[in-house]
């Protein structure tokens, strides 16, 4: 008996495990965590990392060594004539060469490559805060599907109620038949707006599940979180919004970190007009072995012998190329005007979001006001109606009607307050407020 209490504890706590209800919070973390999208950007920041790597380590000299061997066999021309040429030859080499002088095009190519970096961050940053809203978005939708199912489940136990109700005075004869049919239709009404917005909740958490790309969605569920109905206006300005927003949107910060990159290829690619110096040192040694001759060298010996060393500096003056470097300037110039152009576009659309943010939390929050006084009206309207009916003074028809007119103002307050949570936390996202709830 204790090993199956055991097992049944087991299979409870495994449920309760399975259970687990999401945050807004845990959202947002597992998806900028685990979506695809953010991890392909991650590999590409990951390689302009390694060009940044590169672009240091060419201050390094290039160091390389040659080991040869040849044997030759046959006549080799002496004079006029010919003489037995079989031969083994063997060479050894270790040389370096660094770049002395190249107008700083090292230390230009880093710092373009250094901007890079940082825009393919911002980049990922961008992705992040894309995830994030869609995924804050689809979570307030579940939260008001929920809202609306307790909606509904309210309903339908007024209308259970009524019918329970209209069966007794029928049944004694008080109501006529039809009351109690029309009853029944109601609760019938009722029930299955109750399944429709259950459905709907599961849709929503279907739909969340899919933007965290989970594999298991069935037992998927969000925390229960409580949205009081005392909303009030927002503050602050669409200016003051702006400012924050064009300093801190990754993706404004990306299109600045592009055109200080491209400003910095532009110099990059004007020092190919200057001269290069590269120096250069190296030691080697040979060895040199006639087969046919009747003294042979030994290895080790004439390898000392032949040992030698060499210095040099090279200087590499560009004259003409036919026009080339000029034009690829001209193209960095190019490239310049239009990473501006695309800060430009990254403002336009950061303001207008900023706007239709504004424009939307002013509009819903009006709207969520004018709903709230109409909810007032109709539950008004609905008591009138109830103690009406049970005065004999209107019929169940009316009821119904008042009834269904209240869940609808219900309704629509509370969509128009997730609608205008969702607005504010947008505005408040461009401001610079994390999302939470």
């Amino acid at each position: 008996m204790k090993k199956v209490w055991i097992i049944v504890l087991g299979l409870t706590s495994m449920g309760l495990s399975a259970q687990k209800r999401w945050s807004l919070r845990e959202c947002v973390d597992y998806a900028v965590e685990h979506n695809l999208q953010v991890i392909q950007n991650e590999y590409s920041k990951q390689i302009q990392d390694s060009n940044l790597k590169i672009a240091k380590n060419n201050y390094l000299p290039s160091v390389s060594a040659s080991v040869g061997n040849t044997v030759s066999f046959g006549q080799a021309s002496l004079g006029t004539g010919s003489i037995r040429n079989d031969r083994f030859s063997n060479n050894a080499n270790l040389g370096a060469d660094i770049l002395v002088y190249n107008n700083g095009r090292l230390e230009k190519t880093i710092r373009k490559t250094e901007f890079d970096v940082e825009a393919s961050q911002y980049d990922i940053e961008t992705i992040k805060n894309d995830i994030s809203l869609q995924i804050a978005q689809q979570y307030l939708t579940t939260l008001l599907n929920k809202e609306i199912v307790k909606i509904s489940q309210a309903a339908v136990e007024n209308a259970q109620k009524q019918a329970d109700r209209a069966k007794i005075t029928t049944q004694v004869g008080t109501t006529a038949q039809t009351i109690l049919a029309e009853a029944d239709a109601g609760l019938a009404r009722e029930k299955q707006n109750l399944k429709t917005a259950e459905i709907n909740v599961g849709r929503s958490l279907f739909a969340l599940a899919q933007l965290l790309q989970l594999n298991e969605y069935k037992d998927f569920d969000v925390e229960d979180v409580s949205v009081s109905d005392q909303l009030s206006p927002q503050l602050k300005s669409v200016d003051e919004v702006l400012t924050t927003a064009y300093e801190n949107q990754p993706q404004v910060k990306a299109a600045e970190s592009r055109i200080k990159s491209a400003e910095a290829q532009t110099e990059v690619t004007k020092t190919a007009f200057w001269p290069t110096i590269t120096a250069s040192a190296g030691i080697g040694s040979f060895y040199n072995n006639l087969l046919n001759a009747q003294d042979e060298r030994v290895f080790f010996p004439q390898y000392k012998d032949n040992f030698g060393q060499n210095a040099g500096v090279s200087i590499n003056i560009p004259i003409f190329n036919k026009g080339i470097t000029k034009l690829q300037v001209e193209q960095s110039k190019i490239n310049e005007n239009i990473a501006k152009a695309t800060l430009e576009q990254q403002k336009q659309t950061v303001r207008q979001n900023v706007q239709k943010a504004q424009f939307d939390v002013d509009a819903n929050y009006e709207i969520f006001l004018s709903a709230v006084e109409a909810e007032k009206s109709t539950k008004l309207a609905l008591d009138f109606a109830d103690k009406s009916y049970v005065a004999g003074r209107t019929t169940i028809y009316d009821v119904n009607v008042a009834r269904n007119n209240y869940a609808n103002a219900q309704g629509s307050v509370a969509q128009a307050k997730f609608n205008y949570l969702f607005s504010l936390k947008l505005l408040n996202f461009y401001a610079g407020i994390p999302l939470s709830l």
